[in-house]
């Protein structure tokens, strides 16, 4: 019970620390004179996923490559299945074209990258499946790649950048960043000791804690994101930022995991993969289902139930 208490603590420390981070650091960039543009690109996209990094990093630190894996895998999951699922069924989503034919592409082209570099034995005749130091690299450069397309969309004004920025003191700025900063390391730290006693307690594997708890806390500040952004009728940002955060997670924090230290294939970790793939491979297909590129709310419902479905088989497969 205990850590379930210190499991909760820590995703509430977690999200607030993010929240803090990227106030204050927004606030000291504007003050700087930084374009909004690099703010936004920058400060608040990292701020976002902030909560899947800290916990990757700690659990990469401390070789806990199934709780790696299995929160980049989940969280991507939760994200296309249940927020876009909850989100299309709130208005259904109106895709642009960028997002359709270039951001949903990419994201679809990042699952199938981790499926191709995460299995040698298959492809390599290898003795063992990893994600390696040279596989993270990779997804680093992708992940540049990724940033200086979005800086070029901004620059050309395709890209919303007039979001709020709340101004603060200096002082108060830098405060807030290092008081996010301490918040994000004590919560991922809270967060992969709690699960890995919780799954020794529960006899789970680090695994499913991974692709279901540690997942689903960390997505949080998206959901809340889409499902406001959608209620506002803003679906532009209730469907980009779940694809944006999807590239992110795989390129980026994958990547920073792997370098720090290899992921290899556990048990399980291969169905996840190709579900994660399938679930692409459906957000892509929908937008092409209805009357010009929507999300309709019945589509939103399938994907909620495919999630669903998946997740009570790992439950009972465990």
């Amino acid at each position: 019970m205990i850590s379930i208490v210190f499991l909760l603590i820590g995703f509430v420390i977690l999200v607030y620390g993010a929240s803090m981070m990227v106030d204050g650091a927004s606030s000291l960039a504007k003050r700087l004179d930084i374009p909004v543009i690099v703010i936004g690109l920058t400060i608040v996209a990292f701020g976002t996923s902030a909560p899947e990094l800290f916990v990757n990093v700690f659990a990469s630190l401390q070789g806990r490559t199934e709780i790696t894996l299995g929160n980049v895998i989940g969280s991507n999951l939760f994200n296309v299945l249940v927020i876009v699922g909850i989100s299309s069924i709130i208005t259904p989503l109106v895709v642009k074209k960028n997002t359709t034919w270039i951001e949903i592409p990419l994201s679809l082209a990042a699952a199938l990258l981790v499926w191709i570099c995460v299995n040698d034995s298959v492809l390599d005749n290898r003795n063992f499946s990893e994600i390696s130091r040279i596989d993270g690299i990779v997804f680093l450069f992708f992940f540049t790649i990724f940033m200086v397309y979005n800086y070029y969309l901004s620059k050309k004004g395709d890209e919303q950048s007039d979001f709020e920025i709340k101004e603060y003191t200096l002082l108060r700025s830098i405060v807030m960043i290092i008081a996010g900063f301490a918040g994000l390391a004590g919560g991922g730290h809270l967060i992969i000791e709690s699960s890995v006693v919780l799954a020794r307690l529960a006899g789970l594997t680090e695994r499913i804690i991974g692709l279901t708890i540690v997942s689903v806390g960390t997505s949080l500040p998206e959901l809340a994101t889409s499902v406001v952004a959608a209620r506002k009728g803003n679906v532009d940002l209730a469907i980009g930022n779940v694809v944006g955060s999807n590239i992110f997670n795989i390129f980026f924090i994958l990547g920073i995991s792997a370098v720090i230290h290899p992921v290899p294939l556990n048990s399980g970790a291969s169905g996840d993969i190709l579900i994660n793939i399938v679930a692409g491979i459906f957000l892509f297909l929908f937008i092409f289902t209805g009357k010009g590129r929507h999300i309709e709310r019945f589509e939103g419902i399938f994907l909620l139930c495919i999630y669903v479905s998946y997740m009570g088989y790992v439950l009972y497969a465990m």
